[in-house]
Order: C-alpha cells, then sequence, then structure tokens
C-alpha cells in the first residue's frame, strides 16, 4: 500500500512547475516506532513499522545541467550542483535531505546532472514519523530507477543515514531508513542493528496502531539528541571496564549485570543507559510475547518505554506524558512516545474494534489538560517502491 493522493499530487504539481510529466516516480512511507527507543545507535534491536503515510519524489530531465528541486508542500525551489560536496545554506535546509543522498549516490557510480525533481509528502512534519528519512529514500529509489542501477537495500540505508549526519546535522541511526525501506502490510519489523538483519513479525489481525499528535515542535538536529549519543558512548566505555566481556556497545551488557554494576559509572551516563538497556531487554522479550498472543504484556512494555523515556532519558515533554496517561486512561493496551522524542507524536496499540473510540477519549482527556491533539489509526504498511 502506498499514499496514492499524496503520489497524483506530486506529479500533477510537478507537471504544472515544470511543463512536463515525470519520467520516474518512487514512494517511500514514514514510520512509526514501536519498541527500542534510541536503540539503533547502541548496536540494539528495534520494533518498527512502516506507515500509510509517505513523500513521494518525481524526476524528469532538464534542459539544463545541475538539479532543480521543488519542495510542493512549501512552495519553494532550489538548485544545486550535484557534485558539490558542501551541505547547502540553512534557509533551504529541506533540500539537503535531497542534496546529501544525490551526491553519496556518487559514490556508487550512479551519476544524475541535468534533472527536474519534485517532493511532496503526507507525513506531518515534525510529528516524529520520519519525514525526513523517508525523503531519503524516495530520493533514492527515485535516482537509482532514473539512472538505471541498482544497489544493495541496506546500502540505501546507509546513503540516507549518511546525508541526515554530513548534511543536516543529525547523527540518527538506521531505524529510520530501514523501516521505510522494509516495511511489511500488517506487521512489525524486528532490526537488528549489530548484524543489520530484519524480519517481519506478524501482528494479531484485530490491532492497530494509533498516532496521537500534541502538534509540539520537533526538530532532531536541535535536540540534544547528539549529546544523549555521546551519553551512551561513555556508559558502554565504562562498563567495558567492569565485565569479563567486551561491550563494545550497549547492546553488549547483559541486563542484570547492567543492574548490579550502573552505580559504578558515570551517573549521567547509567541515568541514559538505565533506558537504553531496558528498550533493549524489552524488544527481545517483546518478540516472544507477540508469538505467544500475549498482547496485554506487550503493550505494558509500551508504557514501560515511555516510563524510561520521562524519567531516565528524558527525552519526553509535558505534553507527550499527557497524551500517554490520556491513552492509558481511554482504554488503550500500551502507549509511549514515538521517535527521538523532545516532542513529535505518541503511538498506542488498541484492538481495531475499539480504535475509533479510544481516538476520541483521548482528545477528550487531553483538552482538559489545555492540549488539542489529532490522531490517527495506523495502518503498518509496505515499505518504499518504485511507482514508475
Amino acid at each position: 500500500m502506498y499514499d496514492e493522493t499524496v503520489t497524483a499530487d506530486a506529479i500533477a504539481i510537478h507537471t504544472d512547475t515544470y511543463g512536463t510529466e515525470p519520467t520516474t516516480v518512487a514512494y517511500a512511507p514514514g514510520r512509526i516506532e514501536v519498541l527500542g527507543n534510541h536503540t539503533d545507535y547502541n548496536a540494539g534491536t528495534t520494533f518498527s513499522c512502516a506507515i500509510n503515510m509517505g513523500h513521494c519524489f518525481c524526476i524528469s530531465k532538464s534542459d539544463k545541467p545541475g538539479v532543480r528541486l521543488t519542495a510542493a508542500d512549501i512552495n519553494a525551489t532550489t538548485e544545486f550542483d550535484p557534485a558539490s560536496p558542501e551541505p547547502l545554506e540553512k534557509k533551504v535546509q529541506w533540500a539537503n535531505y535531497v542534496k546529501g543522498v544525490i551526491h553519496y549516490l556518487r559514490g556508487f557510480d550512479v551519476v544524475v546532472d541535468g534533472i527536474d525533481c519534485t517532493f511532496l509528502g503526507s507525513i506531518p512534519m515534525g510529528a516524529g514519523l520520519s519525514s525526513s528519512a523517508a525523503l531519503e529514500v524516495a530520493t533514492a529509489y527515485a535516482v537509482l530507477s532514473y539512472a538505471g542501477k541498482e544497489i544493495d537495500k541496506i546500502d540505501i540505508a546507509k546513503i540516507g543515514q549518511r546525508a541526515e549526519h554530513e548534511f543536516a546535522g543529525c547523527s540518527c541511526g538506521l531505524l529510520d531508513q530501514f523501516s521505510s525501506i522494509y516495511g511489511v502490510h500488517h506487521g512489525l519489523i524486528h532490526s537488528d542493528f549489530r548484524t543489520l538483519e530484519t524480519y517481519p513479525v506478524k501482528l494479531p489481525d484485530d490491532v492497530v496502531f494509533l498516532m496521537i499528535n500534541p502538534h509540539v515542535k520537533h526538530a532532531l538536529a536541535e535536540s540534544p539528541y547528539n549529546a544523549r549519543r555521546l551519553s551512551c558512548e561513555k556508559a558502554a566505555a565504562q562498563l567495558n571496564e567492569l565485565v569479563d566481556y567486551e561491550v563494545g556497545a550497549l547492546r553488549d551488557i547483559k541486563f542484570e549485570d547492567f543492574e548490579a554494576l550502573k552505580g559504578q559509572i558515570d551517573p549521567e551516563a547509567a541515568q541514559r543507559a538505565t533506558h537504553v538497556v531496558g528498550e533493549i531487554h524489552r524488544v527481545e522479550e517483546g518478540v516472544k510475547l507477540l508469538s505467544e498472543g500475549n498482547l496485554k504484556a506487550f503493550g505494558q512494555f509500551l508504557f514501560d518505554s515511555h516510563e524510561t523515556s520521562r524519567t531516565a532519558f528524558e527525552n519526553s515533554c509535558e505534553e507527550l506524558d499527557v497524551v500517554v496517561e490520556a491513552a492509558r486512561e481511554a482504554g488503550a493496551l500500551g502507549a509511549r512516545l514515538s521517535g527521538g522524542g523532545w516532542g513529535g507524536s505518541c503511538v498506542a496499540l488498541v484492538h481495531a474494534v475499539d480504535a475509533e473510540a479510544i481516538c476520541a477519549k483521548i482528545i477528550e482527556i487531553c483538552k482538559t489538560k489545555h492540549i488539542a491533539p489529532t490522531a490517527e489509526i495506523i495502518i503498518p504498511s509496505a515499505g518504499a517502491i518504485v511507482v514508475k
């Protein structure tokens, strides 16, 4: 499933802007992170799913050199040299995600020039649903198709990540790109960021997710994200000195050893690591719970995850906390912030038959707390595709 409406709109806008229909169109979905918060750059594991919203990227041949790029959602156009290794100026920061992907594809002998491009997304910006990764993946799929080339999907994910790091200034892991590429209909993606292996995990037919957006400003490149990453690395290095096995990343410390030793390392590093080590443990236990059909216990893991986000990693905020408690009161099986945090959205696990009623109840409860979120039912969806 892909968003046919946003794809049709992108094609129409491209045609109107450049006077010709695009010859290449690709689409990539956003994602919700279900469990495994900030574990990807700690060589851990995650549960995520691609969603029924995403970005469409269109290309047609131009009669002039360089890349002309239109962001249809903000009606802005810029131009750049695809061979230049330098990010664009901050006022067109939105174009750096695309420029970075096109630049790093050159390392795989995928070279494009003299093209007109348009992108349009249906993902609410700043909602924590990974609009940037969807744009990066859609760009890569479109450019590869236009150039008549293929590369490994893992390399596509790494190119998107590198663009995020070096052109957009956010040291993200690979979760978002993996989710956009490997999504499956009505299933979760279990990703292992040490082996870079993924496999689908089927969800019971009678459950769906809600995405509740309290509309808090969310920009990871401007958040404490990078500082949290350094704290995790410090915790792993100090724990490595205390055990008789190698701890190259927080993935490696045994849960029981961390609980016993966390008082012997830097207090702030230990606090941050409490969340990440707990998340890795919850993901692996969650695999078993889903195989047993134990949705109640799996849902509780989502609540537990949000609690350590709030208290240990401190990447929540008042609005997200209110939404999670509203979801609990409304009867959700579980709820937590989804994505990097410091804004963005919450994800809630609910029985499909209860979804609309719980949505309405969450909004009603939040309004009594002077918060006006929007809520949507999320359909776990397939990954990126070339539309034409």
